[in-house]
Order: structure tokens, then sequence, then C-alpha cells
């Protein structure tokens, strides 16, 4: 139990002073100019997508300009399109942009800048098709967008879509056979299907509609500003000027992708080039593993130390009768939290509990993560403890030791090591879960995935990579953990 307290302790410390750390580092940032925090969905192009590092695109250049001439410094941070939203309303940005729709029902709840551009819904099909209007979408299988105005109008008008993160998943689907139609803004649409040989544009759009940026409806002074700034630039033309040169740039891209396959399309080496060496897009994938351990190796810390605790004030209540309140207030947490997603904690976490703070978001993913890993981790040790023969109990109490000293010293070690196999299971299980950090605007390792995904429109390279950092790492750590339950062994 002594080496249990000693591997503890440390790491209990690290925890706390890397927390502190970070709280001051972020106090101590003083900038000549406020901040302009712009949330986007970075797998729209040729509206926002990550190109050499940064988040470039239409939007992006737009307010980029818009923060020069209202006096800000611009911040851009790529989340999940369905959390953008949600981040101004509860003020963790200032403003959302990804090729926004202004509708009625947003208008309720949200405010809108002026809009700057008119686009429309487009329908992506493969060459060989039956489909050739809107109206023979109807009962075929069709993709969108999670939470965009394809998603509403499709549902509204014909059935119930399939649903995707962003649009390159759902055109990469629609590439594999895996759907007739997929629906989405007229930008993006003709970027992925003039990237994706065998699929084309239908002529007539389902619906046309007008882009804005989105504020929070409290910040009445920054819309104004901002649709000033807006307004200029529209009649200065601008506006316009920036959107041809990355509708110009896409279309060079589209050049240089038909040389690539038309030389190149069967190279393994070349496929590689192109998803991880150009553009440095490997780092997508080393950044998001380096967040991804940091999150985990402190959510496990975390995890130990509430679930030992919850542990053992469930096992005293169940053996002595002491401890009642805290019993139920355990049973409420280890309920709440098993019963409920980790992601919808995850953001609960983030735009409830933090929805006034700006705290670092590995902080908050640590802290999502770290809570509900100790709800599993309780049980697991509880069901260790419970299982230790009671006459051992009531030996170490004949023999002088009292309740807790009969716990750390005769207990605790032996059910340690007969839950050892279901602690790593948890850990493993921990490391995949956040995957869903990028909800939060985080790039783990799998939202880098996403973003060569969506820059390179190859599922598979991606993917395979993802999926192999995270077998190595689970079979690194199962690895070290047959070799701690080994040396436990011969302690016998």
């Amino acid at each position: 139990m002594k080496r249990l307290k000693n591997i503890i302790k440390p790491n209990l410390v690290l925890l706390f002073a890397t927390v502190i750390f970070s709280a001051l580092l972020t106090s101590c940032k003083e900038d000549s100019k406020p901040k302009l925090l712009m949330v986007t969905e970075a797998t729209f192009p040729p509206y926002e997508y990550h190109q050499n590092g940064k988040i470039i695109g239409i939007d992006p250049e737009i307010i980029q300009e818009i923060a020069r001439r209202i006096g800000y410094d611009l911040v851009i941070e790529d989340m999940s399109f369905d959390s953008i939203i949600t981040a101004v309303q509860t003020g963790k940005a200032d403003i959302a942009a990804s090729g926004i729709t202004v509708t009625e029902e947003r208008k309720q709840r949200i405010a809108f800048t002026v809009p700057y551009v008119m686009s429309e819904q487009l329908i992506i099909v493969p060459e060989k098709t039956d489909i050739r209007k809107p109206a023979d979408l109807k009962g075929k299988r069709i993709g969108v967008q999670h939470g965009s105005t394809s998603d509403l109008y499709v549902a509204k008008h014909f059935q119930n879509p399939q649903r995707f993160a962003n649009a390159a998943l759902g055109v990469a689907a629609l590439v594999s056979g895996k759907l007739d139609a997929v629906v989405l803004d007229g930008g993006p649409a003709k970027v992925h299907s003039a990237r994706n040989p065998g699929l084309k544009l239908l002529p007539e759009a389902l619906v046309h509609e007008e882009y804005a940026f989105v504020l929070n409806k409290k910040d009445k002074e920054l819309l104004t500003k901002i649709n000033g700034a807006l307004t200029a630039m529209k009649e200065e033309g601008l506006v316009d000027e920036i959107i041809r040169k990355y509708e110009a740039e896409m279309k060079r891209q589209e050049q240089e992708k038909k040389k690539e396959k038309q030389s190149f399309l069967n190279a393994l080496g070349d496929s590689i080039e192109i998803n991880f060496i150009r553009d440095k897009r490997y780092m997508f994938l080393v950044r998001g593993f380096l967040i991804t351990l940091q999150i985990s190796f402190f959510a496990v810390i975390m995890g130990i130390i509430i679930g030992f605790g919850v542990a053992i004030i469930r096992s005293t209540a169940d053996q002595t009768g002491k401890l009642k309140f805290a019993n139920t207030l355990c049973k409420i947490y280890l309920t709440v939290i098993r019963g409920t997603p980790v992601v919808v904690q995850l953001l609960i976490i983030y735009f409830v509990i933090f929805g006034s703070v700006d705290v670092d978001k590995v902080l908050v993913a640590i802290i999502a993560f770290g809570i509900n890993s100790g709800a599993y981790v309780a049980e697991i040790i509880r069901s260790g403890i419970m299982s230790i023969d009671k006459g051992q109990l009531e030996a170490g109490r004949s023999l002088g030791l009292s309740y807790p000293q009969t716990m750390f010293y005769i207990i605790l070690p032996q059910a340690f090591k007969n839950v050892l196999p279901a602690l790593g299971n948890e850990f493993i299980v921990l490391l995949k879960e956040t995957s869903v950090s990028g909800y939060i605007a985080l790039q783990d390792l799998t939202k880098g995935g996403d973003i060569i995904r969506s820059q390179t429109y190859d599922a598979f390279l991606p993917l395979i990579a993802v999926a192999l950092i995270y077998l190595a790492v689970v079979m690194l750590f199962t690895h070290l953990l047959g070799i701690l339950e080994g040396k436990l062994k011969k302690n016998e």
C-alpha cells in the first residue's frame, strides 16, 4: 500500500501544479488589443479549411479584415459545427462563422450580422444515377451535415437523412456507395464534386439562402461595429474580391489534384506524401496525439483519486453502516455519471458549469473525463474490496489495527491486485473516449485525422493512421500492465 501511496501522491501534486501553472499563464497574458474569438468548423472549403497549420478561407479572411478595422486581434478555434452556435450563446466565443444560413428560427436565439453572400443548397450524386431533379430524392439515401439547413430542409420535405459530423464524411460515404445523394451548401458542394471523379452536381438547386456571421444577442455594441465594417467592405467590393480569390484557389487545387490522379492514382507512396508529408500534415496527428496523451494521463490520475475515495466511502458504509449521507451522495454521483454519455457530460461541463468562466479546454477535458472515469473506477475497486474475505477484516481488527489501518494495510493491497485487469481495461476505454474532445474545439488525435481527411478527401489513410496510433498506445499500455501484474504475483 505504501507503494500505491508513493505513486499517487507525486502524481496528485503534479496534477495540481499543472492546473495552477496553466491558470497563472492565462492570467499573465496581457495584450494591447482585445481579442475577437471566432469559432468555426474548418472542414468547409472554400469558406474555412486548414492549410499549412492555419485555418484559412473566405470567412476567416473577411473576419480578419473586420477585426483589423474595429481594433481587435482575431483568434480562431475549430470545433464541431453543432457546437459553434452554442459557444456563442454561452459566451465561449464572440462570433461564429461556418457558412451559417440565416433562418427565422435561428434569429430567435442568436443575432446575425448583415448577410455577406448568397448561397444555395446543391445536390451531389454519382455520375450514374436515376436522380435527375430534387423531387427524385424521395425515398433515397440522403446524406447531410448535422445541424445544417440542408439537414432541416431534407427532414422537413423528404425524410430523415443520414447525418454526418462534417461534409467530407458525407461525401466519402457517397463515394463508397453508402448513399444515393448528399445535400450541401453551394461552395463546398462544388469543391467536393470537382475533387471526386464519378460525382456530379444536379443543375437545379434545392433551395437558395443567405450566409451571415453569428453573435450573441447581448453583444449589441460588437454587432453594430461588425455590421459597420462588413457593410463598408461590401460597398468597397472587398468581400466579392475575397470570395473570387478563394474560388480561384479551389479551381487551381482541383487542377493539381486531377494531374496527380492521372499520374499517381494507385501509388501508395504518393498517397502517403499527399496525406502526411505535404504541408506537414502529419503534424495534425502529432499535436493531436500529444493532447490525447495529456488529457488521458491526468484524467486517469483524477479518476483513480475519485474512484478510491468513492469506493472506500461505499465499502465502509456497507461494512460498518457509517457514512450514510456520504454514501447517498456517492450513489447519486455513480447513477448520474454512469447513466449519461461522456460527450454530454463534456458539453455540460464546458458550456454550462464553466459557461461564464474562461478555462483552458484541456483542463475542462481532464475534469470531464476524470469525473467520468472515477465513477467506473469506484465500482471496480469496491468490487475488489468486497471480494476479500470478511475474516481478514476481522483478523486485522483483532490484532489491534483500526478500521482505516486494516483497510489500507490488509484489504486494499489485495483488492488492487485483484482488480488490476479491470482497471487496465477502464484506462484503455478512457483513452479512446477522449476522441470526442473535438466537440469543445480541442484538436485531439481523432480531430487531427478529420482535418487531414477534409483536405485530401482520402478517408482510408488518415483513418488507418489514427487507428494504428491508438492501437500502438493500447498495446504498449497492455504490455506494461502485464509486467506490473507479473511483479505483483511474485510478491504473493
